[in-house]
C-alpha cells in the first residue's frame, strides 16, 4: 500500500560520509549539558586523546556560552545549530585526522573589531572565553552568512591512530 506524503515532509540532504553530528538547542544555559554529552563520545571515536576531547568541549561550551549571552543577550527560546564534520588532510606525508564543528545562530552581526580578550595579568572574573575557545582550537573563523552567524571551529588530532576508522574505508 503507497502512502502519499504530505507537503510537510521533506527530503533530507544526502550527508556525505564526512557528516558526523547535527544538533540543533535552544538557548537556554541546560542545554550546554546536551552539547557536551554529544561531543565527549563523538571526539572519543574520532581518535582524539582524553586531553583533546576536554579541550574541544570546553571550547565549544564556551562558544556556545557566549551565543546565548552575547548573541541572544540570555534570550532562552532562540536556536543555536551545532554541526560536526570529519576532517582528513596530508601535512608532511603523514594523514592528519580532525572535526570541523560549525556553530550557527540568528542573533545580530557581530563586529568582529569589538572583540578582543581581555589582558591575561588582569585579575578579574570574565573575559577569558576567547582565550579558551582559541586555546582549544586549531582555527576560529566567524563568518556572517546571509541572516546567520557562523562560527568555525577546527581541531586536528596530535599523534592520532586515526581513530576515524581505516583511511582506505572511502568507497561508498
Amino acid at each position: 500500500m503507497a502512502t502519499k506524503q504530505g507537503s510537510a515532509h521533506k527530503k533530507l540532504p544526502k550527508l556525505n560520509r564526512a557528516f558526523q553530528l547535527k544538533l540543533e538547542v535552544r538557548s537556554h544555559p541546560t542545554f550546554l549539558c546536551v552539547v557536551r554529552g554529544a561531543l565527549e563520545p563523538l571526539m572519543e571515536s574520532l581518535g582524539f586523546s582524553g586531553e583533546e576531547n576536554r579541550a574541544i568541549i570546553r571550547g565549544v561550551d564556551e562558544a556556545v556560552s557566549n551565543i546565548m549571552r552575547h548573541s541572544y543577550k540570555s534570550c532562552p527560546d532562540n536556536a543555536i545549530e551545532l554541526r560536526c564534520n570529519r576532517l582528513d588532510r596530508r601535512s608532511n606525508g603523514r594523514a592528519e585526522y580532525g572535526v570541523e564543528i560549525l556553530l550557527y545562530d540568528c542573533g545580530p552581526a557581530v563586529d568582529t573589531t569589538k572583540i578582543e580578550p581581555r589582558p591575561l595579568d588582569e585579575i578579574r572574573p570574565g573575559g577569558l572565553g576567547l582565550h579558551i575557545i582559541r586555546g582549544s582550537m586549531d582555527t576560529v573563523e566567524y563568518k556572517r552568512a546571509g541572516k546567520l552567524n557562523r562560527l568555525r571551529l577546527v581541531k586536528y588530532a596530535r599523534g592520532s591512530k586515526g581513530g576515524f576508522g581505516c583511511p582506505e574505508e572511502t568507497s561508498e
